[in-house]
């Protein structure tokens, strides 16, 4: 099971990750905080102190066109914010 799906490389998350040393990532659903605690130093080779999760809703939306009511969603999925210990850092941009 892949635990690490992808890092969030959003405006708010680049600056919380630059002020509070903590990372944001997309994980499996399945996923439990010790294994994402586990993948995310064997990945990176840091320590980390507390990982908190969120299940984030997807989104629903509703289109008038000419041929009807169209309806649609986009996917959910799980988040994952890191804290790393202090003097750790992680590089997203060094695998480009």
């Amino acid at each position: 099971m892949n635990i690490l799906i992808k890092p969030v490389i959003t405006e708010k998350a680049t600056a919380d990750a630059e002020l509070n040393n903590r990372y944001t990532f997309v994980v499996n659903p399945k996923a439990n905080k010790i294994e994402i605690k586990k993948a995310v130093e064997n990945a990176y080779g840091v320590s980390v102190e507390k990982v908190r999760t969120m299940n984030v809703r997807p989104n629903r939306r509703v289109r008038y066109t000419k041929s009807g009511v169209q309806t649609g969603k986009t996917n959910a999925y799980k988040k994952a914010i890191v804290q790393v210990t202090e003097g750790d850092t992680i590089d997203f941009y060094s695998n480009i």
